[in-house]
């Protein structure tokens, strides 16, 4: 399976902006821009994006290892804060932090512990974000 989504720029790093779409729709050439990332334009940015696929993976990570176990969530909240900060001359990523608020009936404290952390290290995204990265890059 591969999804994929694509990023136009024009101008500036600052003065400049551009859209992300991807190939479902849900964007469809959505505002990105120095001040959708640094500021609080309207659009979106990397990192937010990143959050939300944090978030959302490792929910659904830790709702079928839940059916798994014979557990039926009542509901699963998780809120992803990403943490951009200053590296050299540029910027990283330096923490993806999940916050996890469950109502799973009938799971005890230590099993729901060790079934949240299964899901966190093994969801796609959390191994992704220590994935080696490849570049195929042409000037055309």
């Amino acid at each position: 399976m591969i999804r994929k989504a694509t990023a136009v720029w024009r101008g500036t790093g600052r003065a400049g902006s551009g859209s992300l779409s991807t190939d479902s729709g849900v964007l469809t050439q959505t505002p990105c821009s120095f001040r959708t990332r640094f500021e609080n334009e309207k659009g979106t940015n990397p990192e937010e994006l990143i959050a939300a696929a944090h978030a959302g993976c490792f929910t659904m990570a830790l709702a079928f290892g839940l059916q798994t176990g014979g557990y039926t969530p009542t509901e699963l909240t998780t809120e992803c804060a990403v943490t951009l900060e200053p590296e050299g001359q540029g910027f990283r990523i330096s923490r993806s932090a999940l916050t996890l608020r469950a109502q799973v009936p009938n799971l005890d404290e230590a099993a729901f512990t060790r079934m949240a952390s299964d899901a966190e290290k093994n969801c796609p995204v959390s191994k992704v974000l220590n994935a080696t990265i490849t570049l195929d890059a042409k000037l055309i």
